[in-house]
């Protein structure tokens, strides 16, 4: 397999994280690539130029960090980070918001590397907003720190992802149960080996 990756983007952290968690790594080859020079072997995998991208074994081309993660999932050995059944649902839930927040950050990341007499204060603001708002909703969800799922694993990403970018963000006096499971996440092997940089 392959995974086309970038060892900033949180996105991509997601399927490196999945692919150590569940002992995929000695059949994976990690590509390091900037998505916004549409490398054609990036292109090839995915059309629209995003990490992650996966191509594999078998050729099939997997685009999406939650579709990966999905699939790496029934991929690998360990119990399932998706639960079956009913009990997925609230995993999902999480892992949704989870998304939206570092969709928020990404957003707020691409703005600020546009020359700033071209950036949009009122989308910087509202994005912002919707970050802090995206832990509020998260923080009454918030499992225990030591659950490890894919909704578990997705916050503890967006949290460490927000401290990377924007530290001055307060998002912790909203979301202290978040900031413990993101603290305890943080001490486990494959978030050490997949640290944004």
């Amino acid at each position: 397999m392959k995974l086309f990756i970038n060892s900033g983007s949180p996105f991509a952290r997601k399927a490196r994280i999945v692919l150590r968690e569940k002992g995929l790594m000695d059949r994976v080859e990690e590509v390091f690539v900037i998505p916004v020079e549409s490398h054609p072997d990036l292109v090839a995998a995915n059309p629209l130029a995003q990490i992650p991208a996966l191509v594999a074994d078998d050729g099939v081309r997997w685009t999406d960090s939650s579709l990966i993660a999905h699939w790496l999932d029934g991929q690998g050995e360990g119990p399932r980070l998706l639960p079956e059944g009913e009990e997925a649902w609230p995993v999902r839930r999480l892992e949704v918001t989870a998304a939206g927040i570092l969709e928020m950050t990404v957003k707020m990341v691409l703005e600020n590397r546009r020359p700033e007499n071209e950036r949009s204060p009122f989308w910087l603001e509202r994005w912002e907003g919707s970050l802090v708002r995206g832990f509020e909703v998260a923080e009454a969800v918030c499992p225990d720190a030591d659950v490890f799922d894919l909704g578990a694993l997705t916050l503890g990403i967006a949290a460490t992802y927000a401290d990377f970018r924007y530290p001055h963000i307060d998002w912790r006096s909203v979301a202290p149960k978040v900031a413990a499971l993101q603290t305890q996440l943080e001490k486990r092997q494959s978030f050490i080996d997949t640290y944004p940089k």
